[in-house]
């Protein structure tokens, strides 16, 4: 009996100290390739992980934008407005600008670039918002995105954009690489150029610095607003890459892509460690955080669980995490004592 006691004990201690290292998203993945594996046959295959990857993308890309204003303590529920913005911006200006023969590449270098700088001006004005006006990037993001959805669905009638250049839709969207798509290259690129970032500039040293104590950071001498208002602008760029890659694949500017997003990438971020109240996170958790949402989707509908109720255990994972997320730290500041 004391036999197993002690195996107990060794037990405990080993998975608690997993969990402290690693969080919850080890046990979710874990939980979920043990269910799905038994569940259908068709779900660890080469082409079913795939097909996972390339529809997590866009999720990926959102998730790492939003992270990067949570770390400087703040939320952006304006993400969806922004992929909205960005596909009809993007696809209007290819459509007047294409003559419906060859390539049209000049039309889409100039609708990429009008979509990003609709997506950058976004960010703009919530980084102002939040850092000059003291508005709560809650209500700011929140207030922005009635704004920018009235405005995208005044522009299109709510009616999708057709007519851009095949090639676009032929590259971005359905193009392959050394037999993957085009769409996971561009994705892995900018994983890669988001951990740059965030780990080895100075600009996101100090996003964690603000969200782990602004007052710290202002009396540092770091210039709190400015890096505030970086924040949003580069989020919102990042999206806006995702909404080119959207818009692509969908083959049209669609005025109604972006509703979901918002409580999907909290939720991936939340799931991968990032904490709400700034200050904590990292870029690998974020991606298989967003990786994995898509993969519970992917799961549940091989299962043939209704879309309805996947949005129930969508909110079900967020709430976990974030209570795990917070007794996580509690031990954390128990160990530091």
């Amino acid at each position: 009996m004391s036999e197993f006691f002690n195996y107990f004990s060794i037990l405990k201690k080993f998975l608690s100290s997993s969990f402290i290292k690693a969080g919850v998203l080890p046990w979710f993945l874990g939980v979920a390739l043990i269910t799905f594996s038994f569940a259908s046959d068709n779900f660890l295959t080469t082409q079913n992980i795939l097909g996972v990857a390339r529809h997590s993308s866009d999720l990926i890309l959102v998730a790492m934008a939003q992270m990067v204003v949570m770390l400087t303590a703040g939320l952006d529920f304006s993400v969806g407005v922004i992929l909205a913005m960005t596909s009809v911006v993007a696809s209007m200006t290819m459509v007047a600008l294409w003559s419906g023969y060859g390539s049209g590449w000049e039309a889409i270098f100039i609708g990429c670039l009008a979509g990003l700088l609709v997506g950058a001006l976004i960010g703009l004005v919530n980084g102002l918002g939040v850092a000059f006006l003291r508005v709560p990037p809650f209500i700011m993001t929140l207030g922005m995105s009635s704004i920018i959805f009235g405005l995208a669905l005044t522009i299109t009638g709510g009616i999708p954009i057709y007519g851009m250049p095949e090639s676009f839709t032929n590259i971005f969207g359905y193009g392959t690489f050394l037999g993957i798509s085009l769409t996971i290259w561009i994705t892995l690129f900018f994983i890669i150029l988001v951990y740059i970032f965030i780990n080895m500039t100075k600009m996101g040293r100090y996003f964690y610095a603000i969200g782990g104590n602004i007052r710290a950071a202002e009396l540092s001498g770091i210039n709190v607003r400015f890096y505030i208002v970086s924040a949003y602008v580069f989020s919102a760029v990042i999206t806006s890459i995702a909404a080119l890659l959207i818009t692509a694949r969908l083959e049209t500017g669609e005025p109604n892509i972006g509703a979901s997003y918002p409580l999907l990438s909290i939720a991936a971020c939340a799931i991968g460690g990032v904490s709400l109240l700034g200050g904590v996170g990292r870029v690998q958790n974020v991606v298989l955080g967003a990786f994995f949402i898509i993969l519970i989707q992917n799961g549940m509908n091989l299962m043939r669980v209704g879309s309805y109720l996947q949005m129930v255990v969508i909110g079900v994972l967020l709430i976990v995490a974030i209570s795990a997320e917070y007794f996580r730290q509690q031990m954390l500041s128990t160990i530091k004592k």
